[in-house]
């Protein structure tokens, strides 16, 4: 019985553990400088947003798929934030980590709005590149969990018949958004979203 108690005690205290480090990483992902929108429309199921132009850095890599690619690009892109450049300077974490889907996979990470790509440090990896995206209407759809490559495939066939059946024209390839660090468990939050005509 004694040992029992302990089993017991101990597994407690791994729950409570485990339920402060997801609530202490919902808080502090809810502080992180967000791509900045404005929602024009909300259809229930999918958004139409007005994006704000924003400066990005970014790698291209081989591949198709987000499996193949997403921990690559991030590794290569945190890598620079983090101080992987010429004057080891650190850059704060933003959201969502897009993935621009095609022949080849481009992954980028939002520059924080204070920061100037002129005044950038240089990367340490040559591939980084940096870019500035102007102001734009996104359509987006949103889904729950770890995102999978079927998942992202799943939801960009929803988003798509979507603007079929309400009229809306979209330009360009589709894009995956992720807005949580990968030790973040409960609440997390996907999108795919693709330029439109609205």
């Amino acid at each position: 019985m004694k040992k029992m108690n302990i089993v017991y005690g101990v597994a407690g205290m791994i729950v409570m553990l485990l339920i402060f480090s997801q609530l202490f990483a919902m808080k502090e992902t809810n502080k992180i400088e967000m791509y900045p929108y404005t929602v024009v429309k909300d259809y229930g199921t999918f958004e139409i947003r007005k994006y704000e132009p924003a400066n990005f850095t970014s790698v291209t890599l081989s591949g198709k798929t987000y499996s193949e690619t997403a921990n690559r690009g991030f590794r290569t892109l945190a890598g620079y934030i983090f101080g992987g450049n010429a004057t080891n300077e650190k850059i704060p974490m933003t959201s969502p980590v897009t993935m621009n889907m095609g022949d080849s996979v481009t992954m980028r990470f939002l520059l924080p709005a204070d920061k100037k790509i002129d005044s950038l440090p240089k990367p340490n990896a040559s591939n980084i590149q940096f870019t500035t995206e102007p102001s734009k209407t996104m359509a987006a759809i949103r889904f729950g969990g770890w995102a999978s490559d079927k998942k992202i495939s799943t939801n960009t066939q929803k988003l798509t018949e979507l603007l079929k059946q309400n009229g809306i024209t979209s330009i360009g390839k589709f894009s995956y958004f992720g807005y949580n660090p990968p030790f973040m468990i409960f609440n997390r939050r996907n999108e795919v979203v693709v330029e439109v005509i609205y």
